[in-house]
């Protein structure tokens, strides 16, 4: 099963604490291992517009002020824009599927910063990783739902509701889900 443009929604006994309520954006996965962003969880005080001001990117009036997402423990200083197909880098973009893509060169915050960026971006900083089999062990351990990816879910959901709303779009009602797992 490939799980590339899916949802992954932590289970209540997910044993990370990074990871809890988490929902991540997998934008590859393979027999190599997989990758992908937390999309709900915004670092406490960081914007674009700081972020822009840290790299000397010029802020102009046209600059959105969207915030910036802990998009997972692994290199965490290292910035990724998960955004709608519409727009390409004109270094490199990772086409996820139809509707989203991943640019992580400065040329799409630059693009940004001018108003000329993605119409859908999510800024995170860090990604959350996994080695070959390891995401499989963690769903065989009822760690993790998936879900098809909803852009609206994605990039408009309000960060709190985001979990909740992944949940409610497989007919789960987060009061039904027990941190116990079980196997039949």
């Amino acid at each position: 099963m490939n799980l590339t443009g899916k949802l992954l929604i932590a289970m209540p006994g997910m044993g990370d604490p990074r990871f809890a309520n988490a929902v991540v954006f997998i934008c590859a996965h393979s027999a190599e291992g997989a990758m992908g962003f937390i999309v709900n969880k915004p670092t406490q005080d960081l914007r674009l517009r700081d972020l822009l001001t840290q790299l000397s990117i010029t802020v102009t009036p046209d600059t959105r002020d969207l915030p910036v997402h802990f998009g997972g423990p692994v290199e965490h200083g290292r910035g990724f824009v998960l955004h709608d197909y519409g727009y390409h880098s004109a270094i490199s973009t990772l086409d996820v599927n139809s509707d989203f893509a991943m640019t992580a060169t400065l040329d799409i915050l630059e693009d940004m910063a001018e108003g000329r960026g993605p119409g859908n971006a999510l800024l995170a900083l860090g990604y959350a990783g996994w080695g070959p089999g390891q995401l499989e062990s963690e769903l065989g351990q009822n760690g993790w739902l998936t879900a098809d990816a909803d852009p609206d879910l994605v990039f408009t959901a309000p960060d709190p509701d985001k979990w909740e709303a992944a949940l409610a779009q497989l007919g789960i009602s987060a009061l039904m889900l027990s941190s116990d797992a079980g196997h039949a």
